[in-house]
């Protein structure tokens, strides 16, 4: 997780070997992943509808073959938009480049590769005392920054300035443990899972901005943070009931040093602890394999699924040029060029964080886009990606939850971004 410098960029390990992975997949990997979403559809059908005896027997299997009719629903749709985009079948609207082809070519082989490495791995984390030295260490200012466990600190640096989804894959596993409570987990995933660093300059490359990269990232980072102290304080996210969905013995109490003991001491303790009675290798390569399965059958349908209806409503709909009318005002009011152009990237950010780089590349100002990019990387929540994973995971975060934390970010930041920008243009 740690973030390195690898052929001219800053990534961590995990997203560079998925990046190596990906390459040697080359154009197969839609081609897999559409024969998984079949197998993930019939299994989802048989499973629900019949409940056969061979799955009920074994909980990880049923866990992920037997759900809500409503995902078994998601889920046929995810391999049917699959099916139509690879082969190009039926309505273009499905299938066309700023549709299905973004979900299913950039980042459906992006989520497939990354799930290998992180799900894999993600056991090593867990399971050897690293939360729990950290938790320790970072809970007086996790707790009152952000109203988080120390352990957090972890998940947040994870997703921050590594990669989001190896966050909520995280996030999500330490909820369903029992180490964080319901609120926890949706603070932690709407507030924390950014883009990658990698793909933060992939927008830029679109604004052709990549020569301020520099000022662009602090601001991204100084918005990102003021947003991470509000809205864990305002509803929708405040009123998460702070309950644990199971019990788990293993979860460490919030203590403090005593008795003249460092707070080093009193984490290594913890985490050796952790490491002592964990249960062997053979768990921890299961436990991996299974993170992956959960991750590749339980969330990418998903993700195709609700990802390409976000994008055929963004290109073939008036919808999102009509909910960035408001911001008009609001944008002339703080002196943005081109204020009418800008404001529909505004809210398009929500089905793709890469559609507000693609409208936006056309504006002519330079100061606006710089707005554009910072803007589209703190709203953090896009149904193409985080917003999907999100919903598909068993953090308790709805669809209407996403919605108006999306619109928090947007209000919260973008005064801070404009007001950032106009700064540094001036210094410029």
């Amino acid at each position: 997780m740690i973030p390195i410098q690898y052929d001219g960029s800053i990534t961590i390990p995990v997203a560079i070997l998925a990046k190596e992975l990906k390459a040697l997949l080359g154009d197969s990997t839609p081609y897999i992943v559409t024969a998984m979403l079949f197998f993930v559809a019939v299994m989802s059908i048989i499973g629900t509808a019949l409940k056969p005896e061979s799955l009920m027997n074994r909980p990880f299997i049923k866990g992920l073959f037997i759900v809500h009719p409503a995902w078994v629903v998601t889920r046929v749709l995810g391999f049917i938009f699959a099916t139509m985009t690879v082969f190009e079948w039926g309505p273009e609207a499905v299938w066309s480049e700023y549709t299905g082809a973004i979900v299913m070519n950039e980042l459906i082989p992006v989520l497939f590769t990354i799930f290998l490495f992180a799900g894999l791995f993600l056991p090593l984390l867990l399971n050897f005392g690293l939360l729990e030295l950290f938790g320790t260490l970072l809970n007086k200012v996790m707790r009152p920054l952000f109203t988080l466990p120390g352990r957090s600190s972890v998940d947040c640096m994870a997703s921050w300035m590594g990669d989001g989804t190896v966050g909520i894959l995280l996030t999500n596993k330490q909820y369903e443990e029992g180490f964080y409570t319901k609120r926890e987990a949706a603070v932690i995933g709407t507030t924390f899972s950014v883009v990658s660093i990698t793909f933060s300059i992939v927008i830029l490359e679109y604004l052709e901005l990549t020569s301020m990269f520099l000022p662009f990232y602090f601001t991204v980072v100084l918005a990102g943070f003021v947003a991470a102290v509000i809205c864990p304080r305002i509803p929708p996210l405040s009123r998460k009931p702070n309950e644990y969905i199971v019990e788990n013995k293993d979860r460490p109490q919030e203590e403090h040093a005593k008795n003249g003991e460092s707070l080093l001491k009193v984490g290594f303790n913890k985490a050796a602890y952790r490491a002592q009675n964990n249960e062997g290798i053979g768990k921890t390569i299961k436990g991996g394999f299974q993170n992956v399965l959960d991750m590749w059958l339980g969330v990418i349908p998903i993700v195709m699924a609700v990802g390409t209806v976000a994008l055929i409503f963004a290109e073939n709909t008036p919808l999102f040029h009509y909910l960035g009318l408001p911001f008009i005002p609001l944008l002339e009011w703080m002196q943005v060029p081109h204020a009418a152009e800008a404001a529909q990237t505004m809210v398009i950010g929500f089905a793709d964080m890469l559609l507000p780089a693609v409208i936006g590349s056309g504006i002519e100002s330079e100061f606006t886009r710089f707005v554009i990019a910072c803007v589209s990387i703190t709203q953090l929540i896009y149904m193409s990606e985080v917003g999907g994973l999100l919903l598909a995971s068993k953090i308790p975060v709805r669809f209407l939850d996403l919605v108006i934390i999306f619109l928090q970010r947007t209000i919260i930041t973008l005064p801070i971004i404009v007001g950032m920008t106009h700064l540094i243009f001036w210094l410029m």
